[in-house]
């Protein structure tokens, strides 16, 4: 931060022309650049030898809470998944531009268990938590498992129905085989540790486990350790 100067907000005010408010407001959308890189605080202090400006587009609007999809590699744990979330790692997604405010309150709604991979939930926005958390009895998640063992003769029926693990009834799942060691599995109100013990229960032991939807939202072709923003048009 200069030492000298005014505040970046009163000259992008000077230079709109527009009150302090809307020029606080292009400042925290990432809107307004100073010699060529975007500064989001308003209190920075700018001299008039610095180069102001506002990019293209730019709108004098609060930025929205943003929820982000991660594709969480396998054996990081939750304080490992929000470092992943940078502009390094950003894939690419439609007109997606990321601010540093996007990591402000930014808590993870579908946590994973730390060896478990696959779609990581993170949003600012209470309109999408709550929608996950109080309808996760709902909200169909799906799951593919690597499995070694021998499975019991009615296993695959045992994790069709509700079983009782975790000191819980659990909503029944639809299993399926996709190959001698994969299986698939669907359903509602899926927590941490759960497919792992239900299939310990029938005789598997998981040696993978990768989350790839969550209601009508996806994985897709995310590669691990990349995310994206939640589209407008997404509806979990």
């Amino acid at each position: 931060m200069n030492d000298e100067g005014i505040r970046l907000a009163k000259r992008v005010a000077e230079i709109v022309p527009c009150s302090r408010a809307e020029a606080e407001r292009y400042i925290a959308g990432g809107w307004v650049t100073v010699d060529g890189a975007v500064a989001e605080d308003p209190a920075t202090r700018v001299t008039t030898a610095e180069v102001v400006a506002l990019l293209p587009g730019a709108e004098p609007v609060e930025p929205v809470p943003v929820t982000i999809l991660l594709h969480k590699p396998a054996g990081v744990d939750a304080a490992g998944a929000l470092a992943l979330i940078e502009p390094a790692t950003l894939a690419a997604s439609p007109n997606a531009r990321f601010l540093r405010r996007h990591l402000a309150r930014l808590t993870i709604v579908t946590p994973l268990e730390p060896e478990a991979s696959g779609l990581l939930v993170l949003s600012q926005d209470w309109r999408v938590t709550r929608k996950l958390v109080e309808d996760a009895a709902r909200i169909e998640q799906e799951y593919v498992a690597e499995v070694t063992g021998a499975i019991a003769d009615d296993g695959l029926s045992r994790l069709n129905a509700s079983m009782r693990v975790q000191g819980r009834a659990t909503v029944p799942l639809k299993a399926s085989w996709q190959s001698e060691a994969r299986l698939r599995l669907a359903g509602k109100d899926v927590r941490p540790g759960q497919v792992a013990a239900m299939c310990a229960a029938v005789g598997l032991s998981v040696t993978s486990l990768r989350r790839l939807r969550i209601g009508r939202v996806s994985l897709g072709q995310l590669p691990a350790g990349r995310w994206r923003y939640l589209l407008e048009t997404e509806r979990f």
